[in-house]
């Protein structure tokens, strides 16, 4: 396609209502929920927004993986339609033309779909933080606790910068650094919605002292866990979970000679190049993957140390030990599916599973951050 027709926004209303559709279906399911004590229907009305909007976010990172994990993020080749029709249906001829010439290639009817289902997931949660900005809006001109909550709600319009990081992501053709900073920037739309869900419970009881030193615990570990999973996306993005195909060692050595790492993480280039128009080897691949293993070995120390934190932390509130349980058991889960996806050939569920792993490790983790906040915030 021409550069001008990756910038099609005619498509784009058309969008905007299948998200308006999908998120009034979801909005529905609120209609009946029950009302909390010392609750009024509006604090109510919030508190389930906030919740249906996070899951949903959940929901969509894991499905963005899905997309790039079978190849579909250029499943449509322009932006944000297919082909500038609302949907692969009106794009048929077009679909069927590329996948003719090209059967096993980027574009292909069911790589068209998954791509656009993306997309349309991406628009109803757009359009849910647009009604939970206003319903919290609202609420908290009667209820000044919610107030709050309100910050983090105008926050969660990162979605819009979010949505163009996808846009470059298919103009820019699966540029490295542009799809790394989507994922991290779903991650951060998930934290600032995990945010407003957890202030809407009491903190965590806490002796000031031990509060701050756990605080500062949860941040350093939270920090870490960033950027391994940076340093994830990066070996996705590039194709090097197979770089090393055995475990603990790679290609029979503990530190496999002849890796590039100046090459193998200069950011600003083409996928597959180094900046230079080389095309990346193996040596380059190698280093992506042993730099996130050697994240990997350092992040899980560092959770099962939180862990343990946590879990010491005696005659205080029950939810310290309930996450310290949670910590070890999502540092479980990332070490099978990561050790799967090398053993295993990198197959779909465990790479999933995997993806999964890293949103729910930060979403725990900010639960866990925003729980120990001083009482009076409460």
């Amino acid at each position: 396609m021409s550069e001008a027709t990756l910038w099609t926004l005619k498509p784009l209303v058309q969008l905007a209502l299948v998200g308006a559709l999908i998120s009034a279906v979801l909005l529905l399911s609120l209609v009946r929920k029950g009302v909390r004590p010392g609750e009024t229907l509006a604090d109510a009305r919030v508190r389930r927004l906030a919740a249906l909007t996070l899951f949903f976010t959940f929901d969509l990172i894991v499905f963005g993986s899905f997309t790039r994990l079978t190849d579909s993020g250029l499943g449509c080749p322009d932006w944000p339609g297919c082909y500038g029709s609302a949907s692969p249906i009106g794009a048929h001829a077009h679909i069927s033309q590329a996948q003719a010439a090209m059967p096993t290639g980027p574009v292909t009817h069911g790589k068209a779909w998954i791509e656009m289902i993306h997309r349309y997931l991406g628009s109803a949660v757009g359009m849910l933080i647009l009604a939970l900005i206003a319903a919290t809006w609202v609420a908290a001109r009667r209820n000044p606790r919610l107030r709050r909550q309100l910050p983090w709600a105008i926050a969660s319009l990162w979605v819009i910068p979010q949505g163009l990081f996808g846009m470059w992501t298919v103009t820019l053709k699966l540029y490295p650094a542009i799809v790394t900073l989507h994922l991290l920037g779903g991650l951060l739309l998930l934290v600032l919605l995990a945010v407003q869900v957890r202030l809407s419970r009491p903190a965590v009881e806490l002796e000031p002292l031990e509060r701050g030193r756990l605080r500062r615990a949860v941040l350093a570990v939270f920090v870490l866990a960033v950027v391994q999973i940076m340093l994830g996306g990066w070996v996705s993005t590039n194709y090097a979970v197979l770089a090393c195909t055995d475990f603990p060692t790679c290609h029979g050595s503990w530190w496999p000679e002849h890796m590039d790492f100046s090459r193998a993480f200069r950011v600003l280039r083409p996928l597959g190049q180094d900046g230079g128009g080389e095309w990346l080897g193996a040596a380059d691949l190698t280093a992506i993957h042993m730099a996130h293993r050697v994240g990997a070995a350092v992040a899980l120390a560092a959770l099962l140390w939180l862990g343990w934190r946590l879990w010491r932390v005696r005659g205080q509130d029950a939810r310290l030990r309930r996450g310290a349980q949670l910590v070890w058991g999502i540092a479980a889960w990332q070490f099978a599916s990561g050790l799967s996806n090398v053993v295993l050939g990198w197959p779909l569920v465990a790479a999933l599973a995997h993806s999964a792993g890293a949103a729910a490790l930060v979403l725990s983790l900010t639960f866990i951050r925003v729980g120990l906040r001083a009482p009076v915030d409460s």
